[in-house]
C-alpha cells in the first residue's frame, strides 16, 4: 500500500516523524536536591509536563528514589531521560524527553556542575549552595533559557555571571524602572526604589 491508497497510514507516519524532529527545546527540567531528596533549586521549562508544584515534587521524589543509590549517570524515569551527578550532599539533575540526546544533556549537566564548582570555589555542598543562590540561579539562566541550551562552556558561563555579579551590567528591573520614569541615562537614585 502506498501513502495515496491509505491516507491514515500516511498521516500517522507524518505525525510520528514530526514528533521526532529535532528541536532547540532540549532541556525539560533542571533541579538540585539534597541528600534527603529535598528540593533546593528547580526550573521546569515545559509547563505542560508537570504543571503543579505537587506534580513536580512527586516527579523529583520518584527520580531521587531511583537514582540516589545507583552508580550510574543516566536514568529513564516516567518517559524522561535523566542525567545526574552527585557531590557530597547534593544531587544535580537535568531532564529531557525520551528521544533526547544524552550527550547534550550531559554537556549541560557538566557545565552546570563545573560552573558551580568555580563559583563556590570547589566547595559544592548544600550550605555553600544555599549561601550563594543568586549566583546559582544566574549560572542556570546563562546555561539554559526556556529549555534551549545557550552555553555549555563553563568558562564562558563564569565570565558572564561574574560580569553580572560585579554590577557591570545594569539589572533588567532597573532598566525598566528608568524607562518608566523617563530617565534615559539610567542615573536614577536607586535608594528610593526600596
Amino acid at each position: 500500500m502506498t501513502a495515496q491508497t491509505c491516507p491514515r497510514q500516511h498521516q500517522r507516519t507524518t505525525m510520528e516523524i514530526a514528533s521526532l524532529e529535532p528541536s532547540l527545546y532540549t532541556v525539560k527540567a533542571v533541579f538540585i536536591l539534597d541528600n534527603d531528596g529535598n528540593r533546593l533549586l528547580s526550573k521546569y521549562y515545559d509547563k505542560k509536563l508537570y504543571p503543579s508544584m505537587k506534580e513536580q515534587k512527586n516527579f523529583e521524589k520518584n527520580v531521587f528514589n531511583k537514582t540516589h543509590k545507583a552508580d550510574n549517570e543516566i536514568a529513564f524515569v516516567e518517559g524522561m531521560t535523566i542525567v545526574y551527578k552527585c557531590s557530597i550532599d547534593l544531587f544535580f539533575y537535568v531532564a529531557g524527553s525520551a528521544q533526547e540526546n544524552e550527550l547534550m544533556l550531559m554537556a549541560v549537566l557538566n557545565c552546570l556542575f563545573e560552573s558551580l564548582g568555580q563559583i563556590l570555589r570547589k566547595n559544592v555542598e548544600r550550605r555553600c549552595l544555599l549561601d550563594n543562590m543568586d549566583g546559582v540561579f544566574l549560572v542556570v539562566d546563562e546555561i539554559i533559557d526556556g529549555g534551549v541550551i545557550l552555553e555549555s562552556d563553563p568558562q564562558q558561563v563564569i565570565q558572564k555571571v561574574n560580569y553580572r555579579l560585579d554590577g557591570s551590567e545594569q539589572a533588567y528591573g532597573f532598566d525598566l524602572f528608568d524607562y518608566i520614569v523617563g530617565n534615559i541615562d539610567g542615573q536614577t537614585d536607586r535608594s528610593q526604589c526600596a
